[in-house]
């Protein structure tokens, strides 16, 4: 909630566009209270399984969502789907409550989710940081924060070259 409500809301300290995040709407407006995250092998093992999870969660769960490939400044990458599903969850006077929500699914590669894991406490302690020039990190190369961006470009750029010679070794091998 703080990092939408403050340091991703342009208007603060007034109310975001879209109205603050809230306990009786948190539910509704957060799109990754319950998420998990897919590891696949290679990168275009990415692409493949989010096309197949999100045709089997329309044509067979009847469920809307949307798949989203994410790539930001930071060296991030990943796709992202979304699917809404109503719940029955626990309510403060011990009754329960039906409430629809999103739920995600992140789909990362083996090498992705490890340098995730060595670098979660930095990319924790950064989430929550008042943004700042979002290009200026890219001339403090003795920052942690230049090496730990470039180390996610650099990854998905060498995933991406692995991924077209196992296409081009599979094209040749049809012949």
């Amino acid at each position: 909630m703080y990092r939408w409500d403050v340091v991703q809301n342009n208007n603060f300290p007034e109310e975001p566009e879209n109205g603050w995040i809230l306990p009786t709407n948190w539910y509704e407006k957060i799109n990754d209270i319950l998420r998990t995250t897919i590891v696949v092998k290679y990168l275009d093992g990415v692409e493949y399984l989010a096309k197949k999870l999100e045709g089997f969660c329309k044509d067979e769960l009847r469920l809307i969502g949307h798949c989203r490939f994410v790539s930001r400044l930071d060296g991030y990458y990943a796709a992202h789907l979304y699917f809404g599903m109503e719940f029955e969850i626990p309510k403060f006077e011990w009754d329960t409550e039906k409430v629809y929500t999103s739920v995600e699914i992140q789909i990362t590669t083996q090498v992705k989710e490890l340098i995730k894991e060595l670098l979660h406490v930095y990319y924790e302690r950064n989430r929550l940081a008042v943004p700042s020039d979002e290009e200026l990190w890219a001339w403090r190369f003795e920052d942690k924060e230049f090496s730990t961006n470039y180390l996610g470009h650099i990854i998905h750029y060498v995933e991406g070259m692995i991924a077209g010679i196992r296409k081009k070794e599979n094209d040749e091998h049809r012949i």
